[in-house]
């Protein structure tokens, strides 16, 4: 199961428990490289989702900023607020735990459903000179809109195809992290290949 499977699953149900206690709409954090369905499953169930940036000590400062009930990372970092707002992911386990103890799926159906759409991981890669390959991922991505927040976010839809693209700029190394997601494994693979060929450069 990924992480972000299981920050979809954590957030539905933190979400549902303090709904029956009279809260309607809480907030629920992720940070944006997590999958497109966590903030989906979000909506879907009456919340509000906020996405942030990377980082322990950034997300931990907004799960006490914004009283959020729940806050989910790609790197299966979880938050809670009944457990001030702090990374447990003993309290994510026992969710997981308990949502099987509802069901008669298996794990692996379970996982499959909350992972409908297709992600390249996260792809490091060495550079000399950070900004001019994030220059060239803009140029050979220019079909896509850009948002520039933890790195330059493009994303792209158009019909029934949408993808997202991330690039950030290590701060202890010298490399760039890309990761991609669609709801199409062809496009995906497609948009990382573009991505990674213009970060390698001519």
């Amino acid at each position: 199961m990924t992480p972000s499977a299981l920050a979809a699953i954590v957030s539905k149900r933190e979400i549902s428990r303090v709904q029956g206690l009279g809260e309607k709409s809480p907030t629920v954090l992720h940070n944006l490289l997590t999958s497109r369905f966590v903030a989906e499953t979000i909506l879907a169930v009456g919340a509000v989702p906020v996405k942030t940036k990377v980082g322990h000590s950034l997300i931990k400062d907004q799960m006490a900023e914004t009283s959020a009930v729940f806050g989910g990372e790609h790197s299966a970092h979880y938050y809670f607020r009944e457990f001030w707002g702090a990374d447990n992911g003993m309290l994510a386990a026992m969710h997981l735990i308990s949502e099987l103890g509802h069901t008669s799926r298996p794990m692996s159906e379970i996982a499959a459903s909350y992972t409908p759409y297709f992600a390249s991981g996260e792809i490091n890669s060495k550079v000399t000179d950070a900004k001019a390959a994030t220059k060239r991922v803009d140029l050979e991505l220019g079909e896509a809109s850009s948002e520039i927040f933890d790195g330059v976010t493009f994303s792209f839809e158009d019909q029934d195809v949408w993808w997202w693209c991330n690039i950030r700029e290590s701060n202890t190394e010298p490399l760039l992290r890309l990761n991609v997601e669609s709801n199409s494994s062809e496009v995906m693979q497609s948009v990382t290949a573009r991505a990674l060929a213009a970060i390698a450069g001519p």
